[in-house]
């Protein structure tokens, strides 16, 4: 046999040097969805909190001042609310200043 002819590989040993491969990237694919999941549920948390954080300053403006705040920026200078609002869109509803406000905390589309 001549040294420079190339045997053919089996398909046994052709299967030990792609097996690595291939289980690197079935890990890093859940590796992918392992994060997309994670984020996803911070995103939800956020929201939540947000929610919360709402309510609350809103009840505290009419404990305090008898009235409630007229409006979400009203929150934001005087009651310290902070939100992303790159990722949150906050529809705040005034109907008076004895009338509890109708708040929706919707997430941004493409957010994160």
């Amino acid at each position: 046999m001549n040294r420079f002819e190339q045997k053919s590989m089996s398909f046994g040993r052709k299967l030990v040097y792609l097996l690595p491969i291939l289980a690197f990237l079935v890990l890093f694919v859940l590796f992918l969805q392992g994060i997309g999941s994670v984020s996803e549920s911070t995103l939800t948390k956020q929201q939540e909190s947000l929610e919360t954080a709402l309510g609350r300053s809103i009840s505290q403006c009419y404990a305090v001042e008898g009235c409630y705040p007229p409006s979400l920026e009203y929150l934001e200078q005087h009651y310290g609310l902070l939100y992303d609002k790159n990722s949150f869109f906050v529809d705040y509803d005034y109907y008076g200043s004895n009338l509890l406000p109708e708040v929706t905390v919707l997430r941004r589309t493409g957010a994160h």
